[in-house]
């Protein structure tokens, strides 16, 4: 087992990218909490995530499957949900909390699916699972450090130094994606 440059650096960019989502992990509901949230408007925001981002991953990859833009799409899918992230500095109530996950589901579905075909492209065996292990394994491992050490930022420093952390990590994921993408042809 030997990982191309390519898979190495979309992992290390993705790594980077779960790191950033991860650091408001379950703070979510705190931060929802803190605009006046209760139970219900997380469950919305985060039911209204999870069904839009599904739904349009099946809608982003039938109409990227053809495309010969899709690298540069899923580019735009990362700094959509850069942008997002540093949105959440904006964040006032819970309405414009909902709003603002339509963006994040939006930049997952567009940017998740290519990310996988690119890294599918880059197996030689596709259905090696200890690859693909790795590639879902490490997000989770990255997501858990991520989150203790958003709690720790949270509390010490703040939500909006924690958005601005998130937001500065996830666009070095992005610019180092980006790189590797539009330097590689």
């Amino acid at each position: 087992m030997k990982l191309s440059k390519i898979q190495i650096t979309l992992l290390f960019a993705s790594g980077l990218w779960f790191f950033g989502e991860g650091l408001l992990g379950p703070l979510f509901a705190v931060f929802s909490q803190k605009i006046g949230g209760d139970i219900l408007d997380i469950t919305w925001a985060w039911a209204l995530y999870l069904i839009l981002s599904g739904t349009l991953y099946i809608v982003f990859g039938r109409l990227l499957r053809d495309s010969k833009h899709k690298e540069k799409a899923m580019i735009l899918g990362y700094i959509i949900n850069t942008i997002c992230t540093f949105c959440y500095i904006l964040i006032k109530t819970n309405s414009e909390l909902l709003f603002l996950q339509v963006g994040f589901a939006v930049a997952e579905a567009i940017s998740t699916p290519i990310w996988d075909s690119i890294f599918a492209n880059e197996l030689e065996l596709k259905d090696d699972s200890f690859l693909w292990g790795i590639a879902g394994g490490h997000s989770h491992i990255i997501s858990g450090i991520a989150i203790a050490i958003g709690g720790l930022i949270t509390f010490y420093l703040s939500f909006n130094v924690l958005f601005i952390i998130m937001g500065f990590i996830q666009l070095a994921s992005t610019l180092i994606q980006a790189n590797l993408l539009f330097n590689r042809k």
